[in-house]
This record gives C-alpha cells, sequence and structure tokens, in this order.
C-alpha cells in the first residue's frame, strides 16, 4: 500500500511554453509539450496543428504569414539542440535547413527574405531566399535576453539591437525590406513607388538608458522604437531618424519586469505588458480622442522644482489579466525559463488586430474599424479587448508627436481616477488565498491604487484545451 503523500493541484496551469504573433498580428504560433500550432489571430482559428515527439521547443517563430517557421530547442529535453536554428517548411511538414551556432541561441528576428539570430554578446543576419547567405553581424553588450527588433514594413531597413555599453541601443540598416507579392490576380493599380534611400543615416547609438535593457520594441515602419530597462518603471518612445526622446511613459513606480511593448498598426497607441499581470495602454498622439493622465502637479513643473515623478504621463486603460490560481503568485517566484516546470500565471503575450464594427450609429453610418488587443496566457487564456474610448480616431492620418513635455489635462481621469476591478474568468478565489500574499504582491495593489486608468472590456474569453488547444 503506497502512502506517499502525492501533491494534488486542480489549477495546474496548461504548459505553453512559446507565444508568437507575426509581425502583422494575423497569426500566432503556440509550442507546447506536444509540439507547435498556428492560429490566426482573428477569428480565432486553428490553422494546423504538429505533434513533435523526441523534446520541445523555446521558440516557434513565423514568417509572415507564409509557410516557413524557425524553430529552436529549448527546455529540459529539447528536441533540437539549443545552438541551432531550425527552417521548417510546414506545406512540405518537413526540415528545409538548419543554422548552427557555438552557443545558445538568445533570440530571433525575421522580416520577408531576412532573419536575425541574437546570441549572448553578438547579433548575426543572414539573408534567406533560395539558398541562406550571412550577411553580416554585430558585437553587442552582454544580452542573455536575446533582445533585438526588426522592421517589417514594406522598404524598411532598421534592425535594432543593444549596444556595446549597457543601455545603449545600435540602429543598423540593411536592404529595404520587400514588399509582399500580390495574391490572385494584378490589380489595376500600379504598385506604390519605394521611397528614395537616405543617403546618410545621421543616428546610429541612442543611449536609452543608464541601467540593462529589458525590451526593444519597433512598429512595421521603423520609424519609432520603444525601449525599457530593467526597473521596469518607464517606457521611452524615440524617433530613430533623429535619435531625440519624443515619448516618456510611467507603467508605475515600483519595479516591473516589463515583458513586452507593442505599436498599434497607425503608430497612434502603444500597449505595455509586465510581470504585474497588468496591460497598460497610452497615446501617443495628441488629439487622437484618447488622453494620458498626468499629475494635478503637473502645470507646476515649469514653475517649480518638483521631480520627474509629477510630469509622467501615465497609462489611460489597463486590463488586469486574472489570475487562474488563488494560491499562486508570479511576483513572489524568481525568475524562470519559460519552458520550466511551472508557467508564470500571468505571463502573456499581446497584439493588436483591426476588427469590422457589426454596431451602426444613429444615423446608420458603419462606425470605422476598431482596434482591439489579443492577449494570449502562458497558461492558456486568449483574451479579446477593446479599448474604453472606442471613438480613437482609427481611420484618420498619423501626425507628428508632440514634444514630451505635453501638459494636456483634458482627462477627468487624472483628478479623480476609478479604481480597477480584477474580472475573475477563472473559479473564484477560495477565502484562504489572502494568507498567501507575499510582500511583492503589494507592489500590483499599489499600481492599481496609485494610478488606475479606465479598464478596457473584454469582448471575447477563451480558455486552452489540454486535446485540442484553441480549437
Amino acid at each position: 500500500m503506497n502512502l506517499a503523500r502525492h501533491s494534488i493541484s486542480a489549477t495546474a496551469p496548461v504548459l505553453i511554453f512559446d507565444a508568437h504573433f507575426d509581425p502583422e498580428s494575423h497569426i500566432f504560433t503556440t509550442s507546447t509539450k506536444a509540439g507547435f500550432a498556428i492560429y490566426r489571430t482573428w477569428p480565432l482559428q486553428l490553422i494546423r496543428k504538429r505533434e513533435i515527439t523526441g523534446g520541445t521547443l523555446s521558440f516557434v517563430v513565423p514568417l509572415h504569414t507564409s509557410s516557413l517557421l524557425f524553430l529552436v530547442g529549448g527546455g529540459r529535453s529539447p528536441r533540437y539542440p539549443p545552438n541551432k536554428v531550425i527552417l521548417w517548411d510546414d506545406a512540405l511538414a518537413q526540415e528545409v535547413a538548419e543554422l548552427e551556432f557555438r552557443e545558445k541561441v538568445r533570440g530571433l528576428a525575421c522580416r520577408r527574405g531576412w532573419l536575425a539570430v541574437a546570441l549572448r554578446r553578438r547579433v548575426v543576419v543572414f539573408q534567406v531566399g533560395e539558398t541562406i547567405t550571412r550577411y553580416g553581424e554585430w558585437d553587442t553588450c552582454d544580452n542573455p535576453r536575446g533582445l533585438l527588433a526588426l522592421a517589417t514594413a514594406a522598404y524598411s531597413t532598421l534592425l535594432v539591437i543593444p549596444g556595446r555599453q549597457m543601455g545603449h541601443i545600435q540602429l543598423v540598416h540593411l536592404p529595404p525590406c520587400p514588399p509582399p507579392q500580390p495574391i490572385g490576380p494584378p490589380s489595376s493599380t500600379p504598385p506604390p513607388r519605394p521611397p528614395p534611400a537616405p543617403t546618410k543615416h545621421p543616428v546610429s547609438i541612442i543611449a536609452a538608458h543608464t541601467t540593462a535593457l529589458n525590451t526593444l520594441s519597433v512598429p512595421p515602419s521603423g520609424r519609432l522604437l520603444a525601449t525599457t530597462s530593467s526597473r521596469g518603471t518607464l517606457i521611452r518612445i524615440w524617433d530613430t531618424n533623429t535619435g531625440k526622446l519624443v515619448k516618456e511613459f510611467r507603467r508605475g513606480s515600483d519595479k516591473a519586469e516589463i515583458y513586452g511593448v507593442a505599436f498599434r498598426p497607425d503608430e497612434r497607441e502603444v500597449c505595455v505588458w509586465s510581470d504585474k499581470g497588468t496591460v497598460h495602454v497610452f497615446a501617443l498622439i495628441a488629439g487622437s480622442g484618447a488622453s494620458n493622465r498626468q499629475s494635478t502637479f503637473s502645470p507646476l513643473t515649469p514653475f517649480l522644482p518638483l521631480p520627474k515623478y509629477f510630469d509622467s504621463e501615465w497609462s489611460y486603460a489597463q486590463y488586469r489579466i486574472p489570475t487562474q490560481s488563488s494560491h499562486f503568485s508570479i511576483s513572489a517566484q524568481p525568475a524562470k525559463s519559460p519552458t520550466a516546470d511551472v508557467v508564470d500565471e500571468e505571463k502573456c503575450v499581446v497584439g493588436w488586430i483591426q476588427v469590422a464594427p457589426e454596431d451602426q450609429d444613429e444615423s446608420g453610418r458603419i462606425l470605422p474599424v476598431e482596434h482591439q488587443l489579443i492577449a494570449l496566457t502562458f497558461t492558456g487564456g486568449w483574451y479579446r479587448l477593446s479599448l474604453p474610448t472606442s471613438s480613437v480616431a482609427s481611420t484618420s492620418t498619423s501626425s507628428p508627436l508632440v514634444p514630451q513635455h505635453s501638459t494636456s489635462l483634458q482627462n477627468p481621469l487624472s483628478a479623480s481616477p476609478p479604481s480597477v476591478k480584477t474580472i475573475s474568468m477563472a473559479r473564484p478565489r477560495s477565502s484562504s488565498g489572502s494568507s498567501f500574499t507575499t510582500r511583492p504582491d503589494k507592489g500590483k495593489e499599489r499600481e492599481r491604487e496609485e494610478k488606475p486608468g479606465r479598464e478596457c472590456i473584454l469582448r471575447e474569453y477563451r480558455r486552452f484545451g489540454r486535446w485540442d488547444g484553441w480549437g
């Protein structure tokens, strides 16, 4: 008779090792113990699922919506050596090429015809066509996170990598990205002409932070750059042409690990998500229908020597990812590999989508296309969120960013902001859950009480099934 004690958990998370959107967020990939799957982002639909035996994957990166995927092995039993990048053609359901390095692959970024691989202290770029050729490599500072970002729009050239000094960024310009191949019958309108190539790029280094970099993000055009540091309190937006700081946003006042930053397709807003389990949305363009919140003391900063904190811009909208277990706090846990045994329950990746409205206004006119958010959690949650200000000018043209020290206080939320409520889509928390609250949990409460914004609206939720995924 076996009397050994076994741990039983009714809220065991589904292990999703990795989730990646393609550059346009049309599709996304997930990797699990069973293999990987490709989904249409919206409407949510399973496109294809591949079962891979013999190990697990740490990266599954799609090349836009083509059949080519880049795979990297990882976890306790990697399917491929972690120092190799496997090129997988899903139309053929087989490996077509591989790239081998002398050290572990830390990160990947790709665009049409190009692949950038981040190693610990260098970034190597390859041109992918009928054959794979090595284009060049650049030295970086210590880059354990494998940070890098590529502009993916047609004729864009920007590659962003860490600099040789901590907190610095290198701007590398590659040959222009080719436009996508047209599908269907040829169009009667001539294709747009490529923009003239700049004769000289004036900026190659940006001193972005004084501490280690945490994330690098660029929109498809490569016109802007978003950076965060290991402190996790500020998000800085840079102009890649001039190297100047155009915006600085504050996520919160306590330290956090920012997981990612994503630009809206029209570059009018940006969203940020972190280990606090909260998605923040900031407005980049003044007068776009949404205003970031500022302190009531911000009008006094030109006249009084107040700390820079009082001149900060806070998110105008938030959404808190519900915790799936009442006895688990990700901020109380040390940093872990995404392929560890226990996955961070609130760790997620977020992308932007465009949704055609089903309703009409009072005059009968069809409303413009609405930008919404899709959040994928590593425990299997799929959230479709709409912004609280649906009247944002989604179809208007982009205008230049306002100077950094804007003091727009038209938003009444900065005077008396409401509290952010946690929407729980999982089972209700037990009464004993409060006894497990640890000190880092107070940071989450502090973030909600300090500068809560209006909450994003949950439009749809889907749960990952152990057998059929989101299918």
